[in-house]
């Protein structure tokens, strides 16, 4: 049974990761994707992997929840981590990358593995006999999607992810912007800040929320992860979501010590330093109203937008209802998600469950016991929160010490709690991968 070939559907963040930690576990895998034959509206590269929304994988820190993931992932040589440090960029504490480089580097080790095939299609019919990993993403075909839909029995649910534009360092007008990062908690130079006056400030969000919108189709509902709001949506919420939020002023002062009514960040896009994109602008905003918009910014009157923001679906499925533990169909065992399609929201996290998912077949292939993941665990927090939530009213999740049991310890400092939820999770992970010896049969 364990030369049988495994299907995964899309080459996102999940899919590429569960097709290496398979391949290299010496199992054969056929990695379906069609994006190199029709891409969505969003999509603009022939490669794997490919970021839409911002370029960062957020925090590195282990006094943060992602920070924490990313190092359960090196546990299992992960493959879109090793990506991002190999195409990293600066963004003070964040894990940024350079998108183009990041997806080249997981499209040549896949494209090169011997016990990977890559087949260009679009599967609109999923092969129940066979052992298969759907990991279509927030940005599943139309067909597939139908497909899924027929297969569950349940309807998705709807909400829009929103990417930010991206702009030319040299149409930026270094007179009016300075170099700083938030608290000079990092690198002077990794962000760009445009600061505004309160005039200028509330006249560009009058003109924001007032501000066309591309229209979307009445029968699709508008429900907004708060993770990647639109900017207009919540300048609507009010000013203060603003202020207190992607344009808050706090610890950006002037080089001459004056704090800006507002400061509008532009983060390093690219590993040649020429890009940079608009930090927490993700927006549905039509083109010319971007265009117009951003000329208002001081220092981006005459910005050149190389990528417009553009808002796109974003399905996944009712995991509470549908899924074991094992990331598994309840109703069809040979059937497994990963990814957003499963309701965890972010790179990271998406990359994580393809690993989850990935063990869990490798097992399942060759009739091994299947794998909880301790909770302990931000891997193992993330799965049991997805299977666990309220059926009724599932939502998104990212990788945050909410999700994980408390510790009965008290500290005086947030980090230093936070320092031994990650020292527990790591310690908990290196005894589960010990005594289950996930990393014994590796062969490539």
């Amino acid at each position: 049974m364990a030369k049988q070939k495994i299907n995964i559907i899309g080459a996102g963040l999940a899919g590429t990761e569960a097709a290496y930690q398979l391949a290299r576990r010496g199992l054969q895998v056929n990695l379906y994707e069609s994006k190199r034959i029709n891409k969505n509206p969003v999509q603009k590269q022939d490669t794997f992997a490919e970021l839409v929304c911002s370029n960062s994988l957020r925090s590195d820190s282990l006094t943060n929840g992602v920070g924490l993931l990313k190092q359960e992932m090196l546990a299992f040589d992960s493959l879109i981590i090793k990506a991002a440090y190999a195409s990293r960029v600066p963004a003070g504490g964040a894990l940024a990358v350079d998108r183009q480089q990041f997806s080249d580097y997981i499209t040549d080790c896949l494209t090169k593995h011997p016990n990977i095939t890559i087949i260009d299609q679009e599967v609109t019919k999923i092969d129940l006999t066979a052992i298969t990993l759907i990991a279509s993403g927030p940005l599943t075909t139309t067909s597939l999607q139908n497909e899924i839909q027929q297969l569950l029995g349940r309807e998705y649910f709807y909400f829009y992810d929103a990417a930010a534009p991206v702009i030319t360092k040299e149409s930026i007008d270094f007179q009016k912007v300075y170099y700083k990062s938030r608290y000079d908690k990092a690198e002077s130079k990794d962000y760009i800040n445009c600061p505004m006056t309160k005039t200028e400030f509330e006249m560009w969000v009058q003109e924001l929320i007032t501000a066309e919108t591309v229209a979307l189709h009445e029968f699709e509902k508008e429900i907004y992860f708060e993770g990647c709001m639109p900017i207009e949506v919540m300048a609507k919420r009010g000013v203060k979501s603003l202020l207190f939020g992607p344009l808050k002023p706090v610890g950006l002062e002037k080089p001459n010590g004056e704090r800006p009514y507002a400061v509008i960040q532009l983060r390093q896009d690219d590993a040649v330093d020429t890009l940079y994109n608009v930090v927490g602008f993700q927006t549905n905003l039509k083109f010319p109203e971007q265009k117009r918009l951003l000329a208002m910014v001081p220092g981006l009157e005459n910005a050149n937008i190389v990528r417009y923001g553009v808002i796109h679906k974003n399905n996944f499925i009712n995991s509470p209802v549908l899924l074991n533990q094992f990331l598994q169909l309840k109703s069809q065992q040979n059937i497994f998600f990963a990814g957003q399609i499963t309701g965890v929201e972010g790179y990271v996290e998406s990359a994580a469950t393809g690993i989850i998912s990935a063990l869990n077949i490798a097992n399942f292939l060759n009739n091994k016991a299947m794998l909880t993941f301790p909770p302990e665990t931000m891997m193992g927090a993330l799965v049991k929160y997805i299977i666990n939530a309220s059926p009724t009213n599932f939502q998104p999740m990212k990788a945050n010490f909410g999700i994980v049991p408390s510790l009965e310890q008290h500290f005086k400092a947030k980090a230093d709690k936070y320092l031994a939820y990650s020292d527990r999770a790591l310690t908990e992970l290196a005894n589960f991968i010990k005594n289950n010896r996930l990393n014994d049969e590796i062969n490539f």
